[in-house]
């Protein structure tokens, strides 16, 4: 059982059930139902609820999603990616920060240090 194709659609859009033996619930990955429910408006509140609710059974956050999310056509919702920065890899080796400090850094620097510091690295990504 697919999870986008099947079970996300049976949630959001056409309320069929479709988690009937164990290999369907084992098809059934809370986390990714959940992070795919948080792109929606109106499903934010539900996917917290179970996240909060970790513990709770496959089958019973399935049953609680489908009887309460109400059943509409919703835009399609692109996962957010992580950005890559560019004179990211320079900065971090230059002053050997981690990803974190070296996107404060890249914040603070003007651009002609920042060119600096590729010339000094050698790294032009």
């Amino acid at each position: 059982m697919d999870i986008f194709k099947e079970i996300l659609p049976s949630i959001l859009v056409t309320k069929k059930y479709c988690l009937n033996d164990e290999l369907d619930e084992k098809s059934y990955v809370p986390f990714i139902i959940n992070r795919a429910l948080s792109f929606h408006a109106d499903c934010v509140l539900y996917a917290q609820e179970m996240n909060l609710m970790a513990g709770l059974d496959k089958k019973c956050q399935y049953d609680f999603l489908i009887n309460t999310i109400r059943a509409r056509k919703r835009p399609f919702a692109p996962w957010v990616k992580p950005t890559k920065e560019k004179n990211l890899a320079a900065i971090k080796a230059f002053f050997g920060y981690s990803n974190a400090k070296a996107m404060e850094v890249l914040k603070i620097l003007t651009e002609e240090q920042v060119a600096q510091i590729c010339e000094k690295m050698n790294t032009n990504e």
